[in-house]
């Protein structure tokens, strides 16, 4: 038997994965984090981000960035990607998404730390952002700012 590896247990890469149909029915992913011991932090960017209004059916789009210290574990990218996706039809407000994705990003790959900000596009002239992290970054780690500048509209 071939030697196991921390990728082993991974169920998407490599293959077709069929696109979840809601947030709740999508599996995210972790592999062992291979530098488990240092603090560094891993930022994912998602500037299409689209959900419904739980209300009108209209769509919402947000631009997410996801930032965190990793722990044991480091979240499978083409699972988050799928995770985020199945957002597309799903109806619910911007802080329940954005929290949403923040909580069950931390309650799969326990990080040291994690923090996710929403910055959604203005419906009806408002844009909202909505910022949640799980405590305070860990001291000595480099954490950039999150580089989103507030929406200016034309002004």
């Amino acid at each position: 038997m071939a030697d196991q590896t921390i990728y082993d247990n991974l169920t998407m890469l490599g293959g077709t994965t069929e696109q979840p149909a809601s947030p709740d029915e999508a599996v995210l992913e972790r592999v062992q984090n291979p530098q488990a011991g240092t603090d560094y932090c891993v930022r994912f960017v998602a500037p299409e981000f689209t959900s419904l209004c739980p209300i009108t059916g209209q769509p919402d789009f947000a631009h997410l960035v996801i930032d965190y210290v990793p722990g044991d574990w480091l979240v499978e990218s083409k699972s988050l990607k799928l995770f985020l996706t199945s957002f597309r039809n799903h109806g619910s407000f911007h802080e329940d998404c954005t929290v949403k994705v923040g909580k069950r990003i931390a309650d799969m790959i326990d990080p040291k730390w994690l923090r996710i900000g929403g910055y959604w596009y203005p419906r009806g002239g408002i844009p909202i952002d909505v910022f949640y992290q799980t405590g305070p970054a860990p001291e000595g780690v480099w954490i950039p700012d999150q580089g989103v500048a507030p929406y200016r509209g034309r002004g």
